[in-house]
């Protein structure tokens, strides 16, 4: 197994354990804590986020210093042992301080992607990115299944179990693998500076992925109970096959080898319309809504990510992925504090309806965010 291959796997076991909880946050918080209030998870969403957000710059500032691999056996072996400890608390103002100790922690796998990139060659961005947007996709439904079963069948703190387990596992490859790992690019006193447009088109790229992340994670929170509310099966383990369709196109547009992102704004409205689907509170069309949104979902986030790497130098890929990392957590982080909000004061069904819009928009200032940076880098065919 090549290293790459082996980073990849990693990251896919990463993504699973933090996907089992994503979809049941409400419900896990009703059944440990008695906590019923949205907006109250959502708060707990938003926290997530910003931890994260902070974590990351963090550790890619260590990453100038040390091996990313060395980072993360220590960041996986402490949050491991912090996940432990949340499985034994069933006190809510002892949960966040511990839990979100865990995500600083956990943030170190992030490291990976600029890491993985660094390997390849150009010609090879645009179809890595792909596999491990489809590798994202893949832990999520995995974990999304997983984690409604062991709701469903074992008691909430079993999901804390498992995840200090692949925290662990994922260290134990990390020590294997660093031996045979090469040092990624740094910035020396030789590299030029970087010219002005460069800056302006990674700022812009930032703004697009806050506004982008924003509209996608804004129906995200609650889809659980939307589902259930709609009369879907009980059963957690179906609710979260459901809650993974998206990722199953991710995967279907994997095997298919298709990948056409360049019309950014047709995918952009397609998965608005599969947005406003789902908001419509039928069961079948909030089926068909999730298939357009998971195709359009795919789509989007292979060119915008491709959109990075092809601006950013591999000198600069940790840098850059962290600033995009922390606007894309803007994003998330407003939008899951939002959602308890709208959920409280207008329904579930509220906020596909707004993501909706939210994706419309942004489908209109896409000519300024994206095509008027001016870059000689090539754009891997991303095209308004």
């Amino acid at each position: 197994m090549t290293l790459r291959r082996a980073l990849i796997g990693m990251t896919l076991l990463a993504v699973l354990g933090d996907s089992l909880l994503m979809p049941f946050y409400p419900q896990y918080f009703a059944e440990r804590f008695g906590e019923l209030r949205s907006e109250q998870v959502g708060l707990y969403l938003a926290a997530v986020c910003l931890v994260a957000m902070l974590a990351l710059p963090v550790w890619v500032r260590l990453a100038r210093h040390a091996h990313p691999l060395r980072l993360l056996i220590v960041g996986q072996l402490v949050a491991g042992v912090l996940a432990l400890a949340c499985a034994a608390i069933d006190r809510q103002w002892l949960f966040w301080p511990v839990s979100l100790g865990m995500i600083a922690f956990k943030a170190s796998y992030l490291l990976m992607y600029p890491y993985v990139m660094g390997l390849v060659g150009t010609d090879q961005q645009v179809r890595t990115i792909g596999l491990l947007s489809v590798v994202v996709h893949l832990g999520a439904i995995a974990g999304a299944t997983l984690g409604g079963g062991v709701l469903h069948y074992l008691s909430p703190a079993r999901m804390f179990v498992l995840m200090g387990l692949m925290d662990f596992v994922q260290m134990a490859v990390s020590l294997l693998l660093l031996r045979h790992a090469p040092q990624p690019a740094r910035v020396d006193a030789s590299t030029p500076p970087r010219p002005r447009e460069e800056h302006l088109a990674i700022i812009r790229l930032c703004l697009l992925m806050l506004a982008f992340y924003f509209c996608v994670y804004l129906a995200r929170p609650f889809f659980t109970l939307y589902w259930e509310q709609l009369g879907g099966p009980q059963a957690s383990w179906i609710t979260g096959l459901v809650y993974a369709i998206p990722g199953m196109l991710a995967l279907l547009a994997l095997a298919l080898h298709y990948h056409a992102g360049q019309h950014l704004t047709a995918w952009l409205l397609l998965g608005a319309a599969g947005l406003a689907l789902q908001g419509v509170e039928q069961m079948p069309l909030v089926l068909a809504g999730r298939v357009l949104f998971g195709w359009a979902l795919y789509q989007l986030t292979v060119a915008l990510d491709a959109r990075l790497f092809a601006l950013s130098r591999p000198e600069h890929y940790g840098r850059d992925y962290s600033l995009i990392n922390i606007f894309q957590n803007l994003g998330v982080l407003t939008a899951s504090w939002l959602a308890g909000v709208v959920v409280r004061d207008a329904g579930l069904a509220a906020p596909f309806l707004l993501s909706a819009l939210g994706l419309v928009l942004t489908a209109c200032t896409l000519r300024w965010l994206l095509v008027s940076a001016p870059v000689g880098a090539p754009l891997c065919g991303a095209k308004p």
